[in-house]
């Protein structure tokens, strides 16, 4: 296994919360990719539909959460009867963030459909690209 697929794993050690959904009795989990650079990874969730005061996304003990509870209620009146509908959904996607991880900076942004995480890398953890060996 390279470098790159270990610390990915040891950095994005996903822990899934399961949640009570009207449909199936498990809510899905909104698919998520992790890419990483030099500088940082960036989160992209799946999450259509949705507003951006949906979410709650915190950094805590080393752990990155992102959740989501959404309730909805329709009501319909006709002349003989009212339909009255309540939907509840909720996820909760927790990520295991390494040390290396400027946990003030990270930034979120939700845009079409997809909420994007910035979660930018130390300054000591940066690699530089190319270094010069003196030789002595």
């Amino acid at each position: 296994m390279s470098r790159t697929s270990t610390l990915f794993n040891d950095l994005f050690d996903d822990v899934r919360l399961p949640s009570l959904d009207l449909d199936n009795g498990f809510s899905r989990l909104p698919s998520a990719n992790v890419i990483e650079n030099d500088k940082a990874f960036t989160v992209e969730l799946a999450a259509p539909g949705m507003k951006k005061s949906d979410f709650d996304v915190n950094v805590d003990n080393g752990y990155l959460t992102i959740s989501s509870e959404k309730e909805d209620e329709v009501e319909e009146k006709k002349e003989n009867y009212t339909r009255h509908e309540f939907s509840y959904n909720s996820f909760s996607r927790s990520f295991l963030l390494p040390d290396t991880i400027d946990a003030e900076k990270i930034k979120a942004k939700y845009e079409d459909g997809i909420l994007k995480l910035s979660v930018p890398k130390k300054q000591e953890a940066i690699k530089n690209h190319k270094k010069t060996i003196a030789i002595d």
